[in-house]
């Protein structure tokens, strides 16, 4: 864990909420919820004073914590009920898994990167979370655990993964970024029958590329 959570970093939360609500977030749930989350502990100590800034920093093995305002905006569009059984691909820092246990979801989670989900695995424990994280490629889901009411991506994919599609339950809903290396368009997809799924777009986005099976190949 970094620097305690003092009255001054939490006074800067408070003011990343009023940016976010003005930038368009209206879940106060999804608020709430980035209100209470330290995200300075899911960085390195030495850009806590950053930390709420609304951008992206850089975390281990080459990877970044979302900007809130992108963590805010998927999860919005997610809509995550209490006791809901979420699966998230791409734990990276943590920092979107404790917003979405916060919102009393079940949550899954797969991280690709073996020394990032050590960490991250311990992190989240030392800070009361605990959702369920497995080590593998996140492209293909968890079969043996589907179905899941909703499925967040948080890396950048050339497609939808036909896989993950199949994991959803019927009013299930994924929200990922799709498009090239350098840009995606956010997308929900709900799944509406055995066979059938309603897509809409909602704004461009930049994310670290989905590497796997159904993603991208690794340079």
């Amino acid at each position: 864990m970094t620097l305690a959570d003092t009255p001054a970093l939490r006074s800067r939360r408070a003011q990343l909420v009023t940016t976010l609500r003005n930038k368009g977030i209206r879940d106060e749930r999804v608020l709430h919820a980035i209100a209470s989350i330290p995200r300075h502990y899911f960085i390195e100590s030495a850009l806590a004073e950053q930390a709420y800034e609304d951008q992206a920093l850089p975390i281990l093995e080459g990877q970044t914590i979302s900007q809130p305002y992108t963590v805010a905006f998927q999860t919005e569009l997610l809509n995550v009920q209490p006791d809901d059984k979420i699966l998230e691909i791409g734990t990276g820092s943590g920092y979107q898994c404790a917003i979405l246990c916060a919102l009393g979801a079940e949550v899954y989670s797969i991280e690709r990167n073996e020394r990032l989900y050590h960490y991250t695995q311990a992190l989240l424990d030392d800070l009361g979370y605990h959702p369920h994280l497995f080590l593998g490629d996140g492209t293909l889901g968890l079969p043996d655990i589907a179905p899941f009411d909703g499925i967040l991506v948080t890396a950048g994919s050339p497609n939808v993964p036909p896989t993950l599609l199949e994991q959803l339950t019927i009013g299930g809903r994924i929200v990922i970024p799709v498009g090239d290396r350098e840009s995606q368009m956010m997308q929900r997809i709900i799944r509406v029958s055995l066979k059938d799924y309603e897509l809409t777009e909602h704004d461009r986005f930049r994310f670290v590329p989905l590497i796997g099976d159904q993603g991208w190949t690794k340079e």
